[in-house]
């Protein structure tokens, strides 16, 4: 069993950037692969990065790629999010999630993860 504590949410206005971080514990989590998802009123969840268990490969959501990274530091058990250049879209809950997985593979439907972050709230002003 892993939780998952996210933190770093707030108001922010546009242009402006915010970190999210994501903090694991009860098991190894540097076997686990960690993505970002955020869910806006009235939408679904969508995938916004993806970050391997080793942290070597990411992948990025087209509406957020060259603005948000992705990173993990293992010693800490914990991953990142960097979110800059905010924009009013990018207003939702923020989620991590995590599954164990020692692959390749890049996971980006939120049915591919087992456990997950209570979510922080992100809010971009105009």
């Amino acid at each position: 069993q892993v939780q998952l504590v996210e933190a770093g949410g707030g108001l922010v206005q546009a242009g402006g950037s915010l970190r999210l971080s994501c903090a694991a514990s009860g098991r190894t989590f540097s076997s686990y692969a960690v993505g970002w998802f955020r869910q806006a009123p009235g939408k679904e969840r969508e995938f916004v990065a993806y970050i391997k268990w080793s942290g070597t490969n990411t992948y990025y959501a087209d509406s957020v790629k060259g603005r948000f990274t992705i990173s993990r530091d293992n010693a800490k058990n914990t991953v990142y999010l960097q979110m800059n250049s905010l924009k009013p879209e990018d207003t939702a809950v923020y989620y991590c999630a995590a599954r164990e997985a020692r692959t390749i593979v890049v996971f980006t439907k939120p049915s591919d993860y087992d456990y997950w972050g209570q979510g922080t709230q992100d809010t971009v002003s105009s």
